[in-house]
């Protein structure tokens, strides 16, 4: 059976789910194998205008690295060579050229907390919990660091990654890396609105919007603003700007070039 499913609603969201409830979605190499296959048929099919990534589990999005992989008597050079698939996964989220909503209807943990912040948005339940527990097995959270410090202040993320006590999607909020805290019976209608509501923009002003954000997040502010300034006038030759320019004016839906 599947670990990873896929699906495409008519609107255009790409919902991919987590499903081995057996280990709690752990972020073992074949799982990680079928999210990359899932989320690079999402970044190829000109019909998926957003991805939502979600879980199958009732209290777990993921629990994160697999601790038995972690513990098992593999060389480590095996061991190694099998890490990449963190850092594709990641980057693969940041290159996508289509938004990405983690839809967080179970806890976040460990590895799947860098899932959670290498997406563009994050909807949690108000039950959630989020945290890198690794240091209280002998492990720390080394890839996902890089992903917490540019995702919330150094302090917190340290007390965090030294603590390894979990906090609650009302912190995550406050924190500033959770966008919205949904009660259960709302969590599924939320993320499907979200989904939608963003689908029904230009999917390539969006592509060009995501990739120069990614690609100026971590430049020097002058030539970030000489990137911005490129894509901006790349922006002006196509035809989605004037298109939307032209609906707000005749007040009518925007008839989006789809590509």
């Amino acid at each position: 059976m599947p670990l990873v499913r896929y699906e495409v609603d008519e609107q255009g969201a790409a919902f991919v789910t987590l499903d081995d409830p057996d280990t709690r979605n752990a972020l073992g190499d074949d799982l990680l194998d079928e999210l990359l296959a899932a989320l690079t048929r999402a970044k190829d099919d000109d019909a998926v205008r957003v991805v939502v990534l979600t879980s199958s589990h009732e209290r777990v999005f993921s629990s994160g690295g697999n601790l038995k992989a972690f513990a098992d008597e593999q060389p480590p050079i095996a061991k190694y060579a099998g890490l990449d698939r963190f850092p594709k996964v990641y980057t693969l989220l940041a290159g996508l050229g289509k938004p990405v909503i983690c839809a967080a209807n179970g806890d976040v943990l460990a590895g799947a907390f860098g899932l959670a912040l290498a997406c563009d948005l994050v909807i949690a339940k108000e039950s959630v919990r989020f945290g890198c527990p690794e240091i209280n097995v002998g492990a720390f959270p080394f890839m996902i660091s890089a992903l917490i410090y540019r995702g919330i202040s150094r302090m917190k993320a340290n007390e965090l990654m030294f603590l390894g006590d979990l906090i609650s999607a009302d912190t995550g909020r406050e924190l500033g890396f959770i966008n919205a805290v949904v009660a259960e019976a709302d969590f599924d209608a939320t993320v499907r609105d979200w989904a939608h509501r963003i689908a029904a923009k230009s999917p390539l002003l969006m592509r060009l919007g995501k990739n120069a954000i990614e690609v100026t997040r971590d430049l020097p502010l002058e030539q970030a603003l000489a990137v911005m300034q490129a894509q901006l006038a790349l922006a002006f030759t196509t035809e989605d700007l004037v298109e939307g320019v032209a609906a707000f004016r005749e007040k009518r839906p925007p008839r989006w070039q789809l590509r």
